[in-house]
């Protein structure tokens, strides 16, 4: 189950981090994002802030 709270949590920062026109702005917005679905889900906020970023950053080039 925590797992797949994770899963669903990085695909929900991974859509809210395309918002924003650079990477770095993309980022912060998919770190803040995972960061407020890391403390829901498993109270983890770090991990949550580290998955968004990186898929903010990463979501032009996918």
């Amino acid at each position: 189950m925590p797992k797949t709270i994770l899963t669903l949590s990085a695909l929900a920062a991974l859509g809210l981090g395309a918002c924003g026109n650079t990477d770095l702005e993309r980022a912060g917005t998919g770190a803040a994002a995972g960061a407020a679905v890391g403390e829901i889900a498993s109270d983890d906020p770090l991990t949550g802030a580290a998955l968004g970023g990186a898929a903010g950053a990463l979501s032009d080039d996918i």
